[in-house]
């Protein structure tokens, strides 16, 4: 018998001995699904319809995806639908129709065909017997829109010139969560899929199902949820990086957007962050390829636990003469034709933020 072995029957046998005047640990009882439910209807702001429907789809998102429905999870999820549709499943978005046909114009533009010829392409019925441009002309939500350019890139020729196989709606639903994420994340969507899984995006349940997946499927060390919410906005981890790159613009004197992006993303040139670092190569003592093979690591966890994360927050705690934040609002400026005004994804961090603390008052 190993050494090991006997030690842990030592201390099995002690513990034997003490009997009753050790305290067991206290484990939470697991949380039934109605008192989950019921805290979810609290929750929920007043007022809105589907009450239940809702705290039904918010309680299948967490229920499937084995996520703590903590007061503070809960409440994250409800302040960002909240803010992007107002609980809404479909809401309408003013002015829909000009963006629809602007995107058209543009696409068309850029391809030097004519707009009377893209017009009068547009006039033929479409599956649901009426025109294109009767259908663009009426469009009230992302979903009904979404739905025309699907039938426009299938059913026209016209529709794959303009647009090949990509439809230019990129997110949709109550969550306004990017479809090309929920497309990558759809291996275990517990509903059957309606056509498509971007159409299910549309729909509450897929919305708030793929919605509370990018919020909080990932895991991360930040001080409070307002950097989720940017990260909610600008992409995982983005708040994570863009302190990293003020770290590396404050030793390098390089001026950096700090969006969160660390390499260029499919492509194998440098970007400006990796570029930044490489000056850092000798203080850091790290080779141009050892710098990228961290910085690829950039959407993981594990990029914070790098010898090159470790590196240049010392130095730059050290040059700064106190510890450098290791969390910081994206500086992003917000880009859409639904956007008029000058938005940034720390707005939409404060924003989301100010609804979130609204919620944790409720649950009082």
């Amino acid at each position: 018998m190993s050494f090991i072995s006997l030690r842990h029957l030592s201390l099995l046998a002690l513990m034997v001995l003490a009997g009753c005047s050790s305290q067991p640990e206290k484990v939470a009882p697991q949380r039934q699904p109605a008192d989950v439910k019921a805290q979810i209807s609290k929750l929920l702001p007043p007022k809105i319809a589907d009450r239940q429907a809702w705290t039904n789809d918010i309680f299948a998102a967490f229920n499937s995806q084995e996520l703590d429905p903590s007061v503070s999870n809960l409440c994250a999820v409800i302040a960002v639908t909240d803010q992007e549709s107002n609980f809404s499943a479909d809401a309408n978005v003013s002015g829909l129709a000009k963006i629809a046909w602007g995107e058209i114009d543009r696409r068309a533009g850029k391809l030097h065909i004519p707009n009377f010829v893209v017009r009068t392409a547009l006039r033929i019925p479409s599956p649901d017997g009426k025109s294109y441009t009767e259908r663009l002309d009426n469009v009230r939500s992302e979903k009904e829109l979404s739905a025309i350019f699907d039938d426009f890139i299938n059913m026209v020729p016209m529709g794959q010139t303009l647009f090949g196989n990509l439809n230019p709606i990129h997110t949709g639903g109550p969550m306004q969560v990017s479809i090309a994420f929920a497309e990558a994340h759809a291996e275990d969507y517990p509903y059957p899929v309606e056509g498509s899984i971007r159409r299910e995006v549309f729909t509450r349940r897929g919305g708030i199902y793929f919605g509370t997946m990018h919020l909080l499927g990932y895991p991360v060390s930040y001080s409070k949820p307002l950097y989720r919410f940017a990260d909610f906005n600008a992409g995982w981890y983005a708040s994570r990086n863009a302190a990293f790159q003020a770290a590396v613009a404050q030793l390098t004197g390089i001026r950096l957007a700090l969006d969160g992006d660390l390499i260029l993303y499919g492509s194998d040139q440098a970007g400006s962050t990796e570029l930044a670092v490489r000056t850092l190569g000798k203080r850091l003592d790290m080779s141009d390829s050892a710098i990228r093979r961290a910085l690829k690591k950039g959407n993981s966890i594990e990029f914070g636990e790098t010898d090159l994360w470790n590196k240049v927050f010392a130095l730059a705690d050290k040059n700064a003469g106190k510890r450098q934040p290791r969390e910081m609002l994206p500086g992003i400026r917000l880009e859409s034709p639904k956007i008029t005004r000058n938005l940034t994804t720390a707005w939409f961090a404060q924003r989301v933020d100010s609804r979130y603390q609204r919620c944790l008052s409720r649950a009082k």
